[in-house]
């Protein structure tokens, strides 16, 4: 296979975001590797909005494999980390394995690209103060709380950081991405 990105996800991540990262990298020519906390079959979720409902509604998605755990990840071997949104992000946050693999990528500034609510994990992993990202509206709060700009744009980059709003972003999210992974 080709260059690798690490795909960081759990229980309760979005289907269609994980799905569509997963497919999208093969298509590319990378080779996408799924971590979660522990190597089995991930029960992922779908995420949409509905008339009438204040927030969006959770139903169960397609499930897949974790190729590796938490414990097992050598940052060295990936160009990248992608983090997954939907509900995974609520507890992979307080893992302090993630928060590390995360930090790891930052220091040794390589891409780290975050969807909807991964953003959560890079709050939690003290990146975003100071950065203008973008993420699910309702994950805002947290990240003008510890000091970053919130953006309305689908997806944002900021110097080796791209966020995007939800999996309606995939467009602009993935052209992003691509390019920063082509430029090196």
């Amino acid at each position: 296979m080709g260059r690798k990105v690490l795909i960081v996800t759990g229980d309760g991540g979005e289907s269609y975001e994980t799905l569509y990262a997963y497919h999208r990298f093969l298509e590319a020519g990378y080779d996408p590797i799924i971590a979660a906390p522990s190597k089995r079959r991930l029960h992922l979720v779908m995420h949409d909005f509905e008339p009438g409902w204040d927030t969006y509604v959770e139903r169960r998605g397609y499930g897949i494999e974790a190729d590796t755990t938490f414990a097992n990840v050598t940052v060295a071997q990936f160009e990248a980390v992608l983090i997954m949104g939907g509900r995974a992000p609520e507890y992979l946050r307080n893992d302090p394995r993630v928060l590390a693999i995360v930090r790891e990528f930052a220091a040794t500034e390589k891409w780290i690209f975050a969807i909807c609510h991964g953003i959560q994990v890079v709050i939690a992993a003290g990146l975003a103060e100071g950065r203008r990202l973008t993420c699910y509206e309702h994950i805002r709060n947290e990240l003008e709380t510890v000091g970053g700009t919130y953006s309305t744009e689908e997806a944002v980059r900021d110097g080796r950081i791209v966020t995007a709003q939800t999996w309606q972003s995939h467009p602009e999210f993935y052209r992003e991405i691509f390019s920063c992974l082509e430029s090196g």
